[in-house]
């Protein structure tokens, strides 16, 4: 737990008179406001408000603890002034989460471009597959592919996750390449086990299809995927930011290219905007920059 960043909270929602005027002036969510009150409460070992529909009043813990976390708040804006320099170039620790195959296939270099660039940042990537709590795990920035974000969360849009159908071509030696989306059922589909573990989503001139799937492998993510695909095991659906390099090269033959896979959208997502760190700021607008709209794997698919 943030505690200094709990205490800010519960101050703030004492002097604004609610969680959901605290949480807009914070630039918080509720929940997240409300998860932090509660934190604290935890580690003060006391409920320090009574809470109703109508308003919230100061328990006797919660009298007692107000002035101690206003004296604490002003000492470390006190402190922040004192050892603060004219240099303003980003420094600190972010911590990043992204998916294991985007992060191999993408974001590990351009992380290393980063730090070159920014030598006083230091950059704790956790490559997850599986959708991470920003607070609860002290993540300061995801990189997400969804159409569905957490509305609680604040995003900022980064590019386009497109896929793509394909096969090795010693796979497609051995089995007719499929002409149609339907021809897919007599393949061997390699699936991912969370995303179109059985039923792949296409969109074929201008109508949405969807095929079902199935085949003797799957996989929690895509770069086990991506392997088994380049070693002839089967078909698999997979992101062009990590197959396109592939097919380019030959290793990889994209099949069905009139039929488009169902395309997702890549975001940047943290909890808040307020009292952002300097080096969380320089990120994002870096990873603005460095995957724009129309990303550059896509280029000659």
């Amino acid at each position: 737990m943030d505690r200094l960043q709990a205490m800010r909270v519960f101050v703030t929602v004492v002097d604004l008179g609610s969680q959901s005027a605290a949480a807009d002036h914070l630039d918080l969510s509720r929940p997240v406001v409300s998860r932090y009150l509660a934190e604290l409460e935890d580690w003060v070992g006391a409920r320090l408000m009574h809470r109703t529909t109508r308003k919230l009043s100061l328990t006797a813990a919660g009298s007692e603890t107000l002035p101690r976390c206003r004296q604490m708040l002003e000492l470390s804006c006190d402190m922040q002034a004192a050892v603060s320099e004219p240099d303003d170039a980003p420094r600190g620790l972010v911590r990043l989460s992204v998916s294991t195959s985007f992060g191999q296939a993408q974001l590990a270099e351009a992380m290393a471009e980063y730090v070159k660039r920014y030598p006083l940042v230091s950059i704790d990537l956790q490559m997850l597959d599986r959708t991470v709590n920003l607070v609860d795990e002290r993540i300061d920035l995801a990189i997400r592919t969804s159409n569905d974000l957490d509305p609680n969360l604040i995003a900022r849009h980064l590019t386009v996750c497109r896929s793509v159908i394909c096969a090795s071509p010693g796979y497609l030696l051995q089995h007719p390449q499929p002409r149609r989306v339907e021809e897919l059922a007599g393949h061997n589909c390699l699936t991912h086990s969370y995303f179109g573990k059985s039923l792949w989503h296409f969109e074929e001139n201008g109508e949405p299809v969807s095929v079902p799937v199935h085949g003797n492998i799957s996989a929690n993510e895509a770069s086990t995927l991506l392997r088994v695909t380049l070693a002839g095991a089967g078909v698999a659906m997979l992101p062009t930011y990590q197959a396109g390099d592939y097919i380019r090269s030959g290793q990889l033959i994209r099949l069905l290219p009139q039929a488009e896979p169902r395309q997702m959208n890549m975001y940047a997502v943290y909890a808040s905007r307020k009292h952002m760190p300097q080096a969380l700021r320089s990120l994002l607008d870096f990873l603005v920059v460095r995957f724009p709209p129309e990303p550059q794997w896509d280029a000659g698919l």
